[in-house]
């Protein structure tokens, strides 16, 4: 039977991705790409993490990465997104792809929710793929569709012009989600294994994600006053107050990743997507490069990967060093690209084998590093009691050790992370300034980040850090964008609930903040 199911998945994702991307209206959005009326949640579960990541990871590389300097364009063209300036064309192809695939994840709760093929293991994965969706959504554009969306068939309702909900509902209820579906996942119901790239049928682990990725949200909202209590008790609950009724990810194995194995179908989305030479085109921005060439980092340190010479981070050096490109110059500067990403035929440096369009760890959802950096911060503001020090220390271990599982390397001097930290002057030091200890967690907790969809921009939003320099060339008054701009077909589709929407969220633009940035 499984043979049969993945003949043919390979059709299913390409279709799917092809509706997606051309789709330009919300009903076609809301129904289902991949004809799967009839599906098993195990037919659909695959394609639907892999269309999932293929539209986070283009938008990771090209607009992301782009804002947090990551990468930098080369180039005077407008609409350079380095500079806060994209134009509303780029609100598309999420806002379509994420729509697209919950239908899917929809889809698989029906299916496993019927009573012949009863699955309470695939109903609990569905739950949190949604919420996962959900809050990436809604980080990015602020309000939308939640309640009413994915309901444009008959049997559903027939909503082709769904309500706009607000941020702070819509956070509300994705916690439902995720608490039914830590409940839903008790008993580890199987599922096939075959069809799960992330876990391989390892329901535990699936259960220790949704938590993690409850921890995530929770502090996301935690600076609006009005759930400010709510998001603190809860965390506490998690954390120590009930630990065995809320797993959350223990050790890197359990890192929430589609690991691409470079056969199909799971080649990497870079591989399809992109070609190799623009790949490589956009330098690797000075800020990005500069840290890990002063803390002399591991992950772009060629002594630490054997002899072949090509760092974890699949970075290309310039003459011989690691050198970037500052990002937000103007229009008319001398900008030059210098070290890159390596990508898959590196015709200069002659590297094929290992480069960043073939990486396996790309297909990053969440990691157990990050969820150490949500515990420092939150111990670091005494919601927890346990030492933010220690939680910071095990972040920095793990972000490095995801890499680079054998580290450390003990021929470099160093012997573990508080060797590293006290050569790169990152140790924790207890007497400095709250604002200065959230530096520190946040720019380690950004490299952690590296390749997780638009996490970095997120957290930078919410926290201000890590601080990131800002060239003469920025637009939007030199402020990060604090959002997306809604697709423009919104207006004409579902006009009412858009005039609804900006009536209440504000201007239709990016410097609109959504609802958890606003005091």
């Amino acid at each position: 039977m499984n043979k049969t199911i993945y003949k043919y998945l390979p059709v299913f994702w390409l279709f799917s991705i092809a509706v997606s991307s051309c789709t330009k209206n919300f009903q076609e959005i809301n129904t289902d790409p991949n004809n799967s009326k009839n599906a098993a949640a195990q037919q659909l579960l695959a394609p639907a993490l892999v269309n999932t990541l293929t539209f986070n990871m283009v938008r990771n590389r090209n607009f992301n990465n782009e804002l947090m300097q990551v990468s930098v364009d080369i180039g005077d063209g407008d609409g350079k997104v380095f500079r806060y300036d994209f134009r509303s064309t780029w609100s598309d192809y999420l806002y379509n792809g994420w729509y697209a695939q919950l239908t899917n994840f929809k889809d698989i709760y029906k299916a496993a929710s019927q009573d012949i093929t009863y699955n309470k293991s695939y109903m609990g994965i569905s739950l949190i793929c949604q919420s996962w969706i959900y809050s990436l959504l809604t980080d990015t554009y602020g309000d939308v569709p939640y309640f009413e969306s994915n309901k444009v068939k008959e049997e559903e309702g027939g909503i082709s012009e769904p309500v706009i909900d607000s941020q702070k509902v819509i956070y509300l209820d994705i916690f439902k989600k995720l608490e039914q579906a830590n409940t839903l996942l008790v008993d580890t119901v199987p599922i096939y294994p075959s069809g799960d790239p992330v876990y391989g049928g390892r329901i535990a682990s699936w259960r220790r994600f949704g938590n993690s990725l409850y921890l995530r949200l929770l502090l996301r909202i935690s600076g609006k006053a009005e759930v400010a209590d709510l998001c603190k008790a809860k965390i506490k609950e998690i954390v120590e107050l009930k630990p065995s009724t809320y797993p959350i990810m223990s050790n890197n194995d359990e890192s929430a990743i589609l690991k691409w194995t470079g056969y199909p179908p799971y080649i990497s989305p870079f591989m399809n997507a992109v070609r190799a030479q623009d790949f490589r085109t956009p330098g690797v921005c000075s800020f990005f490069i500069d840290h890990l060439t002063s803390w002399n980092d591991p992950r772009i340190n060629p002594t630490n990967y054997g002899t072949s010479g090509v760092n974890r981070y699949r970075i290309a050096p310039s003459s011989g060093q690691f050198v970037g490109t500052a990002s937000g110059y103007s229009p008319g500067e001398p900008a030059i690209r210098k070290s890159y990403f390596y990508a898959t035929t590196d015709t200069v440096n002659k590297i094929a084998a290992a480069n960043l369009m073939s990486e396996p760890l790309t297909g990053m959802m969440m990691n157990f590093a990050e969820v150490k950096f949500i515990l420092a911060e939150a111990a670091l503001k005494g919601w927890l009691s346990g030492s933010a020090n220690t939680y910071y220390n095990d972040g920095v271990l793990n972000g490095i050790k995801l890499w680079l599982p054998s580290w450390p390397d003990t021929s470099t001097k160093i012997y573990n992370v508080v060797d590293y930290l006290d050569k790169a002057d990152m140790t924790w030091i207890e007497s400095e300034s709250f604002d200065e200890k959230m530096e520190k967690i946040h720019l380690q907790k950004y490299y952690a980040m590296f390749c997780t969809d638009l996490q970095q921009w997120f957290e930078y939003r919410r926290t201000g850090h890590p601080v990131l320099p800002k060239g003469s060339g920025l637009k939007n008054n030199g402020i990060m964008p604090a959002r997306m701009a809604y697709p423009v077909y919104i207006q004409s589709t579902n006009p009412t609930n858009y005039k609804k929407a900006v009536a209440a969220q504000g201007p239709d633009v990016i410097s609109t903040q959504v609802w958890w940035q606003k005091l």
